[in-house]
């Protein structure tokens, strides 16, 4: 039971020691305490000791005056200490008890010392030093003398004073440095959980997206096989596009199953099996499925590409053909490139349409703003590249991504050809 009442002891006696005087609570009550305290023990040196004369009333009302300015010696310790030396000397002249004083002096000194640079302190010392030698030599040399063996304990207040007060400095910016790097780590923290909820955002944007897409176009063109002609019905028809639609449901169920597994485990940057080049077929097939004409022409490095820079063509593919369609609906040519970069180590994706069929309104009334283009930059910024998507002169529409290999020769890429 007594282990952790010492152990809050120690806490508060390691915290008034390293506290900065100047801080401290309760500052005044403290030094009318410290300065009573002062005075008794000058009191009783006074009584014990006989180097110089017993003071009379005069001494006794000097050597108040040197306790009172105590009081303010955290306020304004130099001033403190100029009041104290003219109170000491006209006590030391009139020869009274030259031990007396020393109370009041030490603490006076030991707060310039603590409080002010060390410059300052040696100044301050010497002077006074220099000053009572002085005095109580002119009085009576064999005092003088003796005052001057006893004048290093005065040098070591001064030097206690000033050890202190580095101490206090090193402890000061130890705290600072901790908090400086807790506020690091917290930051750290926030930017992690803000960039974790873009990532999230982003594919759950790019999976909804894109099988919604798709679904709505292949429940149209099952609606319009139901409808234009019902006395020449195409089952045929009508089963493939609602067996589209439940291969893109399953599709996006399992990847949807993939991404809340990632978040229910909390996992550190495990994200599952990253999609890459190499599914991009995949996401042909379904923009096909939706009624567009896609060819795909992959030129990709023989070494193996991050996969971070995988993942971000496969969405930013993704997110472009799901415009596509979207915007130009079915009937829409789109052509697909992803290369190596021949003159730098990087990845060129581009997706470009013909624009909307016949019969279509402009991209641009097609639908209300959103987060496609948005989401297409981030993902080319998070693996250090850039992504342009503008309207074309010939009419339609482009997006092209540029995404950094580093390390990769630009020689090793395979031959170009086409991937349906």
């Amino acid at each position: 039971m007594s282990a952790p009442r010492i152990t809050r002891r120690g806490e508060r006696v390691l915290a008034v020691v390293n506290r900065d005087p100047m801080d401290a609570p309760h500052r005044l009550r403290t030094d009318a305490l410290l300065a009573v305290g002062a005075g008794a023990l000058s009191a009783v040196l006074a009584f014990t000791t006989d180097d110089g004369r017993f003071p009379d009333t005069t001494g006794w009302l000097l050597l108040l005056g040197s306790v009172l300015a105590l009081v303010r010696r955290r306020s304004n310790p130099v001033a403190v200490l100029l009041a104290m030396v003219l109170l000491l000397m006209t006590y030391h002249g009139l020869d009274n008890s030259h031990t007396a004083p020393m109370p009041q002096t030490f603490l006076v000194l030991y707060t310039v010392a603590v409080t002010g640079r060390p410059l300052r302190t040696l100044i301050t010392g010497c002077g006074v030093i220099a000053v009572m030698v002085s005095v109580v030599t002119a009085i009576d040399a064999h005092h003088g003398l003796e005052l001057l063996r006893i004048s290093g304990w005065i040098a070591a207040v001064l030097f206690f004073g000033v050890d202190v007060r580095l101490y206090r400095g090193y402890v000061a910016s130890m705290v600072e440095r901790a908090e400086r790097a807790e506020r690091t780590r917290e930051e750290e923290a926030r930017r992690r959980v803000a960039e974790e909820r873009l990532r999230i955002a982003r594919d759950l944007h790019d999976l909804l997206a894109h099988s919604i897409t798709v679904i709505g176009v292949q429940t149209s063109v099952a609606s319009h096989i139901l409808t234009a002609a019902p006395d020449r019905l195409d089952r045929a028809a009508v089963a493939r596009a609602l067996d589209d639609i439940a291969d893109t449901c399953r599709e996006a169920r399992a990847e949807l199953r993939t991404t809340l597994q990632v978040l229910r485990d909390g996992s550190d940057g495990g994200e599952g099996p990253l999609p890459g080049l190499a599914a991009l077929p995949g996401l042909v097939r379904a923009a096909e499925t939706a009624g567009a004409s896609v060819r795909l022409s992959v030129r990709a490095p023989e070494s193996p590409v991050a996969p971070a820079t995988g993942a971000a063509a496969y969405r930013i593919v993704q997110e472009a053909l799901t415009n596509a369609v979207r915007h130009a609906g079915p009937g829409v040519r789109i052509d697909v490139s992803v290369e190596a970069d021949p003159g730098h180590p990087a990845l060129r994706v581009v997706v470009a349409d013909d624009g909307a069929p016949s019969g279509r309104r402009p991209r641009e009334a097609a639908a209300g703003p959103g987060f496609g283009i948005v989401g297409m930059r981030e993902r080319a910024r998070s693996s250090g590249g850039t992504l342009d998507a503008a309207p074309l002169a010939r009419g339609g529409f482009q997006v092209a991504a540029v995404l950094p290999l580093p390390g990769l020769p630009t020689e090793n890429v395979r031959p170009e050809g086409a991937v349906r």
